[in-house]
């Protein structure tokens, strides 16, 4: 198989995935969501609506099926942590070429060695990204935030098949770059949204009140995600953090918060029980991040 990236499967194509497939379709790329049948059903007849500030509104026409039948170049597992067991089954081995990427755009950082061991190991990318993306409903995406950034990764995964993937994300439009250490990628990410998740959720409040009326919190929060982070071998900059939290618009929610005001399954064991896993295994004590993890799973039992 040649480098380029031209097919590509969308595995959930909710807030980000629908984007991302919108936006590669749009690119001129192949592109197969895989989703339940109602909504496969409604992307094949309506394609997907993007309305964006910083795309512009437009609508994509994308294939859909319920499973991936031929192999593609790339499969972007775009789905929740809390729904990637049953999501992966719409990607039977059998439809995986040899070359196929598997990208995963997933919170946390366990879930590289879960999907390593269902394919080989030199053909998966994790990836982060930092966007503001809602399905509001099937098809239909409204894209909030001003930037679309990606960060890619894959330790193992040959440097041509990673450029070539970066080359076909850049193409879509996102801003796009790939990084040599997967584990400073995905532990940049999760102390970052670490403490934004579980003091969002946990206090239900948007970050402009986290960041005043719970500052103490959020400051000692962050001091103990960044131990993990260095512990486990990845940089970390508490000050730089919190930079970040006083630049969020005042209103910003994380998306466990607005999980937790659907109803719906919160992914606290894939952002703060990974964090407490990575903290035990290297004996660093994290009082707060327990007491939070604690507090939420009992809130929203």
């Amino acid at each position: 198989m040649a480098n380029d990236i031209r097919t590509v499967a969308v595995l959930g194509p909710g807030g980000v995935g629908g984007l991302l497939a919108a936006l590669l379709s749009r690119a001129g790329h192949r592109v197969v969501c895989l989703a339940g049948e109602d909504t496969a059903a409604t992307l094949r007849t309506r394609g997907i609506r993007v309305r964006s500030g910083q795309f512009g509104d437009f609508t994509a026409e994308v294939e859909a099926d319920t499973a991936l039948r031929t192999p593609v170049d790339a499969v972007l597992i775009t789905v929740k942590h809390t729904a990637l067991d049953t999501a992966l089954t719409r990607i039977p081995p059998s439809a995986l070429g040899d070359d196929t990427l598997l990208v995963p755009f997933l919170n946390g950082v366990e879930h590289p060695a879960l999907l390593r061991a269902h394919h080989r190991p030199d053909r998966v990318a994790p990836a982060v990204i930092r966007v503001e993306s809602t399905r509001v409903a099937p098809g239909v995406i409204e894209h909030g935030s001003r930037f679309t950034g990606i960060d890619l990764a894959g330790d193992q995964v040959p440097r041509d098949r990673l450029d070539a993937l970066t080359q076909a994300l850049s193409a879509a439009d996102p801003t796009v770059q790939a990084h040599p250490d997967e584990t400073a990628v995905l532990w940049a990410k999760l102390a970052f949204l670490a403490p934004f998740a579980l003091l969002t959720t946990r206090h239900g409040v948007p970050v402009g009140e986290i960041r005043t009326r719970h500052r103490e919190e959020l400051a000692a929060l962050v001091e103990e995600t960044a131990a993990v982070s260095r512990a486990c071998g990845a940089p970390a900059d508490p000050a730089r953090s919190l930079a970040l939290y006083d630049a969020f618009e005042p209103a910003a929610k994380s998306s466990m918060q607005r999980d937790a005001e659907a109803g719906l399954p919160l992914e606290l064991d894939a952002i703060g029980g990974a964090l407490l896993r990575a903290a035990e295994r290297h004996g660093v004590s994290v009082p707060v991040t327990a007491r939070l993890v604690k507090e939420v799973a009992a809130a929203t039992r």
